[in-house]
């Protein structure tokens, strides 16, 4: 995942910084307009929603800021009266605004809820029971609710490698490891960020479950945004990267298989406060056919375009939004890319 934070994105949270200011004590802004104008689509004018309003909230890396973009996007099709406190700094951050009533929809992934924000350490392999043991476990303990989830996106963990070295090694998946350490140990090289390092579910954990020990010596530990082109140019064999992330497309990566499926499973679906979907329940009718067309590899491009072609993440989102049909450009006319 990409943290960088879009040029827009950083005017605006200047804007809100400075309000901020005059809103001491009161935590983050009320969040400010939609930044592009769109019109119905799929998705229609829901009448208990005409007016309400709703602050959307998101992380501040690429991909949140597309899915946050999104949801305004849906929203404001749907009627509502739509306030935008995208890009918070830190998942922690946004969760928090989420429970404290500051922000009202956030996309959330179901890895961080179970691991980041309910402190478990093991997680559950199967996606339709982590999503379960999520969603019941927030609603109890936390209040938040979760909806429209998309088992189609799962933005976790991978190691990836290059071209030249998925043909010279013949490397498909992580199982594939522990040959190349015992008879190519020069090949064995790893890129990792600090926190993959030492989490459960980062390396310690893939050693364990794939039965290797990485040689570190040969292990560089790495931001999280430099691990791709360092993969790309050879620096180590095996960098850690997002599933989702666009510059594996762009980089032309090659994603290794985690054919034993360790990685948590991080499904993308948004939550809410528990009583404020209890009170619109048509926000889940809203975006159940957002999540129903949302996918690896359409993040993976709409990513790319922010990461790599350089285009706005609100550019984007409106596009793809227009291209599925879900909403419309103000005058009625659809258009492409």
């Amino acid at each position: 995942m990409n943290r960088e934070t879009s040029r827009r994105g950083a005017l605006k949270l200047a804007s809100l910084a400075a309000t901020s200011v005059l809103l001491a004590g009161c935590g983050l802004s009320s969040g400010g307009s939609v930044p592009l104008a769109v019109a119905p689509g799929a998705i229609q004018p829901v009448p208990e929603l005409q007016g309400v309003t709703i602050i959307v909230g998101s992380k501040d890396f690429t991909e949140q800021l597309v899915l946050g973009y999104i949801a305004e996007f849906a929203l404001t099709a749907a009627g509502a009266d739509v306030r935008d406190l995208t890009s918070i700094v830190g998942s922690a951050s946004a969760r928090k605004a989420l429970e404290s009533d500051q922000i009202d929809i956030l996309w959330d992934y179901t890895g961080s809820s179970w691991i980041s924000y309910n402190g478990n350490t093991d997680p559950i392999p199967d996606a339709r029971a982590q999503y379960e043991a999520v969603k019941k476990l927030d609603l109890e303990r936390n209040g938040v609710a979760w909806t429209a989830i998309t088992y189609n996106v799962d933005n976790t963990y991978a190691f990836a490698v290059n071209q030249d070295a998925a043909r010279r090694l013949g490397v498909e998946k992580l199982s594939d490891i522990p040959k190349i350490i015992a008879e190519k140990p020069d090949e064995a090289s790893f890129c990792v960020d600090t926190e993959f390092a030492s989490r459960n579910d980062g390396m310690p954990g893939v050693e364990k479950e794939y039965g290797f020990t990485a040689d570190r010596s040969k292990m560089k530990v790495l931001t999280e945004g430099s691990i791709y082109q360092a993969t790309q140019n050879g620096t180590c064999t095996f960098g850690e990267v997002f599933t989702t992330d666009g510059r594996i497309r762009a980089l032309n990566l090659k994603v290794l298989a985690d054919d034993r499926q360790f990685f948590p499973r991080y499904n993308v679906g948004i939550t809410t406060r528990d009583e404020l979907l209890k009170r619109y329940p048509q926000i889940t009718s809203v975006f159940e056919p957002v999540s129903a067309k949302l996918t690896n590899a359409e993040l993976l491009k709409m990513n790319a375009q922010v990461d790599v072609d350089g285009r706005d993440p609100a550019d984007v989102a409106r596009e793809w939004m227009v291209q599925q049909g879900l909403v419309k450009l103000p005058g009625g006319q659809a258009t492409g890319r």
